[in-house]
């Protein structure tokens, strides 16, 4: 990748930090985008959820690259959201970073790639096959990302590729208001290693890929969860059922309604 010109957003996250520097390390040149500049890896003040910051930050970027070969739409929130109640300021957050926010800057970028031939990349989420209860908005806006990729895909062929990524959970501090609601998903979902959301990063930057998981569980769960739902379906409610049963979830009110539903369902002998 020596010399390959490089955007990635959500710079300064997880994943941000670790795709950067795997990256430079290959001989890519990046600029970052976060709401917070810094000079060492450099990262350019960006509020993705914001037309004219986006606008501005990316023609700054592309403009110090001298062109653009790579965009990677890493930014993204999480947080506890409950299907079965009305949407809230939350809600509507995550749906603006996860799809606005990737949107705004892929179009913003969307005629130096196709100058370059160059290649976006997606951060999407495994629960975009595999969906998750009391997780609805951060499934909902991935999922709606992927959409947004295809159509993007379809109207950059054939000078600009489109890949989407499927990590599952990797530790770090996007979990953390969940885990705070008392919706912790472990025992829901496995952790996996950072290096493999790595791994499938560089694979989808150098490849005509439509869809790259980031582990042999990740290949499994988006086959089933794409090509046998119903049967996704049930594993994820016979895990999250046990979870319940545990009285994992007493404590947190997100829950309670869930809860609720599930014992009068499962009546005790």
């Amino acid at each position: 990748m020596e010399g390959t010109r490089v955007i990635i957003t959500g710079a300064s996250g997880t994943f941000g930090r670790a795709i950067t520097a795997a990256l430079e390390a290959r001989g890519a040149i990046v600029i970052g985008l976060d709401l917070v500049a810094s000079e060492e890896p450099l990262v350019l003040a960006c509020d993705v959820t914001n037309n004219d910051s986006v606008a501005e930050a990316c023609a700054r970027a592309i403009e110090r690259l001298g062109g653009l070969d790579l965009l990677i739409n890493n930014a993204g929130i999480g947080g506890p959201a409950a299907a079965a109640a009305a949407p809230d300021e939350i809600v509507r957050q995550q749906v603006e970073v996860n799809l606005f926010g990737a949107w705004r800057v892929s179009a913003a970028c969307a005629d130096a790639l196709s100058a370059s031939r160059g290649q976006v990349v997606m951060l999407a989420s495994r629960m975009v096959v595999v969906p998750l209860p009391l997780a609805a908005a951060y499934g909902v806006s991935k999922r709606a990302l992927v959409a947004y990729a295809d159509a993007l895909r379809l109207e950059l062929a054939p000078l600009v590729g489109v890949t989407c990524v499927y990590p599952s959970m990797v530790r770090s501090p996007i979990h953390d208001s969940t885990a705070d609601a008392g919706l912790s998903l472990e025992g829901v979902s496995r952790f996996e290693p950072l290096e493999g959301i790595i791994d499938a990063v560089l694979r989808a930057a150098t490849g005509r890929y439509r869809d790259v998981a980031t582990s042999r569980r990740g290949r499994v769960e988006f086959f089933l969860g794409r090509h046998l739902p119903r049967l996704s379906d049930r594993i994820v409610s016979k895990t999250v059922a046990k979870r319940i049963a545990s009285g994992a979830f007493d404590h947190a009110p997100l829950a309670k309604s869930m809860v609720e539903r599930f014992r009068l369902g499962h009546p005790s002998p």
